[in-house]
């Protein structure tokens, strides 16, 4: 296993980004350069450049006399995130669940195990949650695909933390999940499609709500 060494850019990136997911830090709030740099210990240079990536991957946006502010989760951006996951992540999972080698079956056993055997409350099903849903699209044939999953999967993230606050939405999730997960080792991909697609339907559906409430 090779060593692999992270620039200053890119663990400050890393460790914003974790507390932007978190939701450690407040939407809409102005970033405060200084504090975050001298708490990260890195210069202005590399802590720019991290804000400038997080912006690009739309969990940041910036005004030209206001800074970096954290996007402010909304209505309209979850219909977005979530009808596009709607629309390509039932298709990918059941065509990766017939092609799936033993490698890739190992994997995704493994991340809803740890699903499964989560504790800690609506933290710790999100830590594990993305992982669980991009295994089950994994496929070296469909790498396009993937990188938009992932991408989607990292603006989802804030949003399925707010959909795991009511604590009854756990126990749902995790029924949810076993049933796609069985389907999935199963190679049913009618049924896996089926599963995603109206798990996915119900979280939009109920973040409507929260979110407008």
């Amino acid at each position: 296993m090779s060593i692999v060494v992270k620039t200053l850019s890119e663990q400050a990136y890393e460790i914003i980004r974790d507390r932007i997911l978190a939701n450690d830090m407040l939407p809409s709030k102005p970033l405060r350069q200084d504090a975050l740099s001298k708490g990260l210990g890195v210069s202005k240079i590399p802590l720019r450049e991290a804000l400038t990536r997080l912006e690009h991957d739309g969990l940041l946006i910036s005004h030209p006399n206001r800074g970096f502010l954290v996007r402010p989760l909304t209505v309209a951006e979850a219909e977005d995130v979530f009808r596009l996951r709607i629309l390509i992540e039932p298709d990918a999972a059941a065509e990766a669940c017939k092609e799936a080698d033993d490698e890739l079956r190992a994997m995704v056993e493994s991340t809803f195990r740890k699903f499964e055997g989560m504790s800690g409350g609506a933290s710790a099903g999100v830590s594990v949650n993305r992982d669980f849903h991009l295994a089950l699209t994994a496929s070296p044939q469909r790498g396009v695909t993937q990188d938009i999953l992932e991408k989607l999967h990292l603006l989802s993230e804030r949003y399925v933390r707010k959909h795991l606050e009511p604590p009854h939405r756990e126990v749902n999730a995790l029924s949810e999940h076993q049933q796609i997960f069985d389907a999935w080792m199963a190679r049913d991909a009618k049924t896996v499609k089926k599963l995603i697609k109206e798990h996915t339907k119900g979280v939009l559906d109920d973040l409507r709500q929260q979110l407008q409430a």
